[in-house]
């Protein structure tokens, strides 16, 4: 059990010793083997090692405990052996005593620390239970020994789902009905309990014990509350392992249980009576059908057919089975590509439908999402394949999760939902299934630059999310009170939706309730544009201040600003919003900043204008970087990529050929905000001429770039103008 195989080497003679030495340390190890006492003391008075170890880190003491002579134990103690010295796997001189089941060597070495463990996880106590020590266990439990303790692995058995038993599966396993009566009632161990594989004690005693007890340790187990529908290796229930098992009364006593899921199956879509037809169990047959296990599980005539079985023919006949099973179709295709295989293989297997509706299978395979209930799994609602979210039945999280997408459902902006059926003591909530969370589709977008080109993705995204709350808020009055990148999933057309609402609230008029939505978004907005570089959790511990300063870009602070700081129009906060700048397109902030660069004070220069006086600096604000946009010292930046956040200016050739309209007058384009409106708007009206076919072919795409860079920045001034009031453009 625990004390097998190895995991770190220990040193064993010292490396100066000589051969002679080397050789009494190998007889001293082989002499406490053979139990002779004489040549022990000799050897250790030659001056053998006491505590020599062989390949596997056993030591004379390891040896002497493990076959019970307490009297080599005192001897090699007298002559210094380390009684905390450790096998390979860990294992010390007191888990040793417990396997052999000694009372007094766990006397002699009871450590301070009762439940220590080897590198296995395995203690004195859950050896003494594996091993069927009665005495040995009852003294480590007057001890302290911890009865439910589970066993701690290490983390690439931890990875693998190893680990995670108790004394009592261990005690079940090896069939010792007497040690798991102890556990159970002396000791009040929990036969709930399960491992890492999710397994009780019912399971493990019967994938391993033998026939001849395992009646009576499922009935002891069963009493005392173990779970009759748990699963073992390869999703098989008890009554699937009792039916392997040709154990009639086992599988009576199963099917008494008012619990018990007949017509579960394993991974292999096998249920309890096809497992019994398979293996020609005619009485188990009978016992099933009684108990009207379902007939639909396979091709079941067929089956006695090809085994030339005519009574057990005849049984199913009378039970009602069908002359041909008609199998899912083998050609069926998922539409999901991400989960098209598991898919596949639920849609072929046959599985029991939750209110004739609802098919799932609740195992890791199929399992696609964590949630702090029952998990999320793939599965289908009628034909159409489905995300299936988990709860207790009377869960209140269920609650409102359905009561908000049934008042949603005609939302375009939220996930699907097909409907919600109770059964087996659950809720199953149906929705559509996704390829992925945003959380994921930003993890596959790390680093991917967006400087020097128009954001579409971020824009797409985030306007997305904004119509969903907004219409959430608007429409139907809920807030959703959890927004965050795994709430936001992505289906296989790249469409973006809003989904788990189990924090969802109706709306009672609290502003507060939605300005929590807002920062939400507030934060998933930096989230988004920064690609997930910043992690989600970091973000929500920042202050606000913190992170609009983390902001790349102007027009990204003055977004979250808004969210932060909405204002009276909390409600309709995120409608307005969605007119932001940030989610113009390059061609209509370029449009609409040559609009504004049309009007008459910009194209006459008027200084005293409103529109002018409101674009310049107070005497207190630092400079803007799009005021630099003639600073030929910046132009050779062109080409070199920008530092986030900053413009480069406008490229110096194509400053020079518009100056060519201006050669005769002298009015050349000067550093002001004015002119840059100015130049936009020129560049607007004159692009097209027959005569700039050189700035259309050479320039277009620079020049877009560059005019919708400085009007993104442009905007935190000029929104709040008469000017662009009158134009709708806020």
């Amino acid at each position: 059990m625990g004390t097998q195989g190895p995991n770190h080497p220990q040193e064993g003679a010292a490396s100066g010793s000589s051969g002679a030495e080397v050789e009494d340390n190998s007889l001293l190890i082989k002499a406490v083997q053979e139990e002779d006492i004489p040549k022990i003391q000799r050897l250790l008075e030659r001056g053998a090692d006491v505590n020599v170890s062989d390949e596997w880190g056993w030591t004379p003491l390891l040896n002497a405990v493990q076959r019970g002579r307490g009297d080599i134990v005192e001897l090699l103690l007298r002559q210094g052996a380390d009684p905390r010295q450790k096998k390979r796997n860990g294992a010390t001189p007191f888990i040793v005593a417990g396997i052999t089941g000694d009372v007094e060597l766990l006397k002699r070495f009871l450590p301070e620390d009762v439940n220590e463990c080897d590198c296995n996880g395995f203690t004195a106590f859950m050896e003494a239970a594996g091993q069927g020590h009665v005495e040995a266990l009852r003294f480590l439990h007057a001890s302290g020994a911890e009865v439910n303790l589970s066993r701690k692995t290490q983390e690439g058995q931890k990875r693998l789902k190893k680990g995670g038993a108790t004394a009592l599966m261990d005690a079940a396993e090896q069939g010792h009905v007497d040690v798991v009566r102890i556990l159970l009632e002396e000791m009040g161990a929990d036969a709930k309990a399960r491992d890492n594989m999710g397994r009780n004690a019912l399971i493990h005693g019967l994938q391993s014990s033998s026939d001849g007890n395992v009646e009576d340790l499922t009935r002891l187990l069963l009493d005392h509350g173990a779970e009759v529908n748990v699963r073992g290796e390869k999703g098989k229930t008890p009554l699937i392992l009792a039916v392997e098992k040709k154990h009639l009364g086992l599988v009576q006593m199963l099917l008494e249980q008012k619990d018990i899921e007949i017509n579960d199956t394993d991974r292999e879509g096998r249920t309890a009576l096809l497992v019994a037809v398979e293996s020609r169990q005619k009485d188990i047959v009978q016992l099933l059908c009684r108990k009207e296990a379902s007939l639909d599980c396979g091709d079941l005539i067929m089956i006695a057919k090809r085994n030339y079985d005519q009574p057990l023919l005849r049984i199913l006949r009378l039970c009602g089975a069908k002359e041909y099973f008609h199998p899912p179709s083998e050609d069926w295709e998922p539409q999901s590509s991400r989960w098209g295989p598991a898919l596949k293989k639920l849609h072929r297997i046959y599985r029991p439908r939750i209110a004739d509706v609802v098919k799932i299978f609740i195992d890791e395979e199929y399992k696609i999402a964590d949630t702090s209930e029952g998990g999320v799994y793939l599965g289908f609602y009628g034909e159409q394949e489905v995300a299936v979210k988990l709860f207790s039945e009377d869960s209140r999280q269920a609650q409102r999760e359905v009561a908000c997408l049934q008042k949603c459902r005609e939302h375009s902006g939220l996930v699907t939902f097909y409907g919600a059926e109770s059964g087996k003591g659950c809720l199953y909530v149906c929705v559509a299934l996704w390829e992925q969370t945003l959380e994921e589709c930003l993890h596959g977008r790390r680093g991917e630059a967006v400087d020097d080109q128009e954001d579409t993705f971020a824009r797409n995204v985030l306007s997305s999310i904004f119509r969903a709350v907004h219409e959430l808020h608007v429409l139907h009055e809920y807030t959703h009170q959890d927004l965050q990148p795994q709430n936001i999933l992505i289906d296989s057309k790249n469409g973006v939706c809003l989904a788990d609402f189990d924090q969802s609230i109706k709306w009672a008029g609290d502003p507060e309730e939605m300005k929590k939505d807002l920062e939400a978004l507030g934060r998933l907005v930096l989230y988004v544009v920064e690609r997930g570089e910043i992690p989600f959790e970091k973000l929500m511990a920042q202050s606000s201040e913190e992170v609009v300063q983390l902001a790349p870009h102007e027009e990204v602070k003055d977004l979250i600003c808004h969210l932060f700081c909405p204002g009276e129009n909390v409600k309709g906060c995120l409608g307005d919003l969605l007119g932001h700048p940030f989610f113009w397109s390059w061609e209509n902030r370029y449009r609409i900043l040559r609009d504004v660069g049309n009007e008459s004070d910009i194209k006459c220069r008027r200084v005293e204008s409103e529109l002018l006086q409101r674009l310049q600096p107070g005497p207190f604000e630092p400079s803007r970087s799009f005021e630099e946009w003639t600073d030929k010292k910046r132009c050779g930046e062109m080409h070199a990529g920008r530092p986030t956040g900053q413009t480069k200016p406008i490229d110096t050739d194509v400053l020079k050929d518009m100056n060519r309209y201006y050669k005769n007058n002298g009015k050349f384009y000067q550093k002001t905000v004015g002119d840059l409106l100015k130049f936009i708007r020129n560049m607007g009206e004159h692009i097209n001429d027959k005569k700039n076919e050189w700035v259309a072919m050479a320039n277009i795409s620079t020049i877009s770039w560059q005019l919708s860079a400085h009007g993104s920045n442009l905007y935190a001034q000029i929104k709040q103008t008469q000017v662009l009031g009158a134009k709708e453009l806020a």
